[in-house]
């Protein structure tokens, strides 16, 4: 059992418990934050709060994180392209069509389900004997996958990406023919009201920006390289979709239709990741584009 300790200064001052456990500790998230506060493992001043409490200035908080539960997932021997691997780190080459968690109507041949198989040694993060997926890509999307097998590993890389220091480019198939040769889209993403597996732009969304920039332009749709420089949802997608260029073969936004659509899924690839572990350690990561998405731009 892990233990913690935290004293409340003025900055801190009327945030909510849940939220200042998740902001002092990047290991945990809110929602398990909420559950160690409602199993009373979390106190203030010696007496268990709700997550909704605003704390105080002089507050004192500790709390106790359990030893890990054993996940209900089935470990599989599914093959993996491991691009990276240490002993709290290892990144893979995800192919098309691999979905990274277990849900409703995918529970086997996941991500996970293959990296339980192959790292015997986690250590259990987030309460729970896992991998810890510290970023994802939607089914579709192949490329560049990191995850973590330690609590130390996760509090780390999980800061960088939030504090926007992790570096990714991605490599990208888009309809119609670009207007400008580079562009920064800065429009805040959020669900969308009516169609729930859908993202969306608005007012009330967070704040997102993508940065872009032609590689070659072909008749009909543009080879682009994109930089993200935050993490939504759907965001490459949706936004590239908001400037009229969505990704080639994307359904949901808009890019199965027109001159060069015929991709079996969307032309959407994580190419390139630097992170830094242990302090002072730069990783790089690289993978190639594959095959279905540069044989296009040869037909």
């Amino acid at each position: 059992m892990r233990t913690f300790k935290f004293d409340v200064d003025l900055t801190c001052e009327k945030k909510r418990l849940d939220a200042f456990i998740t902001e002092m500790d990047s290991a945990i998230s809110r929602s398990y934050a909420q559950k160690l506060i409602a199993r009373e493992l979390i106190s203030v001043n010696g007496t268990p709060a709700k997550s909704k409490y605003r704390l105080k200035a002089g507050d004192h908080i500790e709390g106790a994180i359990p030893d890990p539960e054993p996940l209900d997932v089935v470990a599989e021997n599914i093959p993996l392209k491991i691009l990276y691997e240490d002993d709290n780190i290892i990144a893979i080459d995800k192919a098309p069509g691999m979905v990274i968690h277990p849900a409703p109507g995918h529970t086997s041949g996941t991500l996970v389900n293959a990296l339980l198989f192959h790292c015997r040694d986690l250590a259990g993060i987030g309460g729970v004997e896992r991998p810890g997926i510290v970023h994802r890509l939607d089914k579709d999307t192949s490329g560049i996958v990191a995850a973590v097998k330690s609590d130390p590993a996760l509090r780390s890389i999980a800061s960088q990406f939030k504090d926007r220091k992790v570096k990714k480019v991605y490599l990208a198939l888009v309809k119609g023919v670009l207007k400008q040769a580079r562009g920064l889209i800065d429009a805040p993403i959020g669900r969308h009201k009516i169609h729930r597996k859908k993202m969306a732009i608005g007012p009330a969304g967070r704040t997102a920006q993508t940065e872009y920039e032609l590689i070659k332009q072909f008749d009909g749709f543009a080879y682009i390289r994109i930089m993200p420089k935050t993490g939504r949802t759907h965001q490459i997608r949706v936004h590239l979709a908001s400037i009229g260029h969505p990704v080639l073969g994307d359904s949901l936004y808009g890019g199965k239709t027109g001159k060069g659509a015929a991709m079996p899924r969307q032309a959407l690839h994580a190419h390139k990741l630097e992170l830094e572990y242990p302090e002072g350690n730069i990783i790089k990561l690289e993978s190639p584009l594959p095959q279905d998405i540069s044989s296009h731009m040869d037909g």
